[in-house]
């Protein structure tokens, strides 16, 4: 067995029970919120972010004949909204967070104008054994966001999963075939498939999507997302805030507040452990295979994927995600769904879309389950 150089912070008993007796703890000391307001730019900049053109987020003249008579924020503009649920944990300090999942439900749309206040606490800690880093600790917090008239509009459950840095890097197994693989090469003829999706993408728009066009066992256009490149990933963050992107006297403050936020870049100087988003070198120290996307940022993917299918009446009401692997610089995502279900509550109609995202290796990297309300004929 190669024997692991520690290099960082090891997962103590002694750090979990510190951090167990924060569970149900209102937290009060967060970072401020990248948005406290769903603005014309904001709403726009986040959807542009994840590759959203929907003109109901983005254009105001075509919001404005909708329903709702103005600009309307797409549902995971709520990541920029609160950073607990996009990933900022406590405790543990030195070991690495990687934002892994989360169940979400809205009860009100996001409109243009709407201010927001969130509540969050941790929720729970589960520990469990992984092929990425052996022992890793899920840490699942709970926000709640309410708008100027303190309705809640959406509420839900994020976690990350704390993992060891160095066990990761010298001993996970995770990715062993990947580190072994050629560095994935795109033909022209690749690229120009790519393009071909995204040509064909279609937003529903205008055009009603009721309850009574919808079967179980309909499948749902295929959508693409990729090929990941850095520069995708700081058009997300642009839009998103990132967790800790800080410039000089800011980042200088960042670090003092949390002097083990920083680790030395190959200059020696301190910098935060989100750049494995867009630095090899960093992204490898942790266990990965290079450079990769955002949790949240995939999240938002995967409801793209149903709001361009739903339609300016549609309403996505949840959305379960679960990622199951990193994407690193290269990759791309294939995004498919299937209705599994068709059925009626009090308020509505609605339909569960099951959701898969495999990379251009077949290799699954998310499973979501959405459940959007349709309008009705009748």
């Amino acid at each position: 067995m190669v024997e692991t150089q520690q290099r960082f912070s090891l997962i103590t008993d002694e750090a979990l029970d510190s951090l167990r007796r924060l569970i149900g703890v209102p937290i009060e000391d967060s970072l401020e919120p990248w948005c406290y307001e769903a603005t014309r730019d904001n709403i726009r900049h986040y959807a542009h972010g994840i590759g959203d053109d929907n003109p109901l987020w983005c254009d105001p003249a075509y919001a404005a004949k909708t329903k709702y008579g103005q600009l309307v924020a797409l549902p995971s503009f709520i990541f920029p909204l609160n950073r607990i649920l996009s990933g900022y944990v406590g405790g543990l300090p030195g070991v690495h967070a990687m934002w892994a999942g989360a169940d979400l439900t809205w009860y009100k749309p996001i409109l243009c104008g709407d201010q927001f206040t969130t509540k969050a606490w941790l929720k729970d800690l589960i520990e469990h054994n992984t092929r990425f880093a052996g022992r890793a600790i899920q840490q699942i917090y709970h926000a709640e966001f309410y708008n100027q008239k303190n309705e809640l509009v959406a509420d839900g459950d994020s976690w990350c999963f704390r993992t060891e840095r160095d066990t990761a890097r010298e001993r996970g197994t995770k990715y062993t075939e990947v580190k072994e693989k050629k560095p994935v090469s795109y033909s022209r003829e690749d690229i120009g498939k790519i393009f071909a999706l995204y040509e064909a993408e279609a937003v529903r728009g205008a055009t009603p999507r009721s309850i009574e066009d919808v079967k179980v066992g309909d499948k749902l256009p295929t959508m693409a997302k990729g090929p990941m490149t850095v520069t995708g990933f700081i058009a997300y963050a642009q839009g998103w805030g990132g967790l800790y992107i800080r410039a000089n006297k800011l980042a200088w403050r960042q670090l003092k507040k949390h002097p083990g936020l920083g680790i030395a870049n190959k200059f020696g100087i301190p910098d935060v452990p989100e750049r494995v988003h867009w630095e090899d070198d960093m992204a490898t120290m942790v266990g990965t295979p290079a450079a990769y996307d955002y949790g949240p940022e995939r999240c938002s993917w995967m409801s793209h994927y149903l709001t361009n299918w739903m339609g300016d009446d549609g309403f996505l009401r949840s959305l379960s995600v679960q990622i199951r692997r990193h994407n690193p610089v290269g990759d791309t995502l294939y995004i498919n769904g299937e209705v599994t279900r068709v059925f009626h509550e009090a308020d509505g109609h609605y339909a569960e879309i099951q959701q898969t995202a495999v990379n251009q290796d077949g290799e699954l990297s998310v499973r979501a389950t959405g459940v959007v309300r349709l309008p009705s004929r009748s």
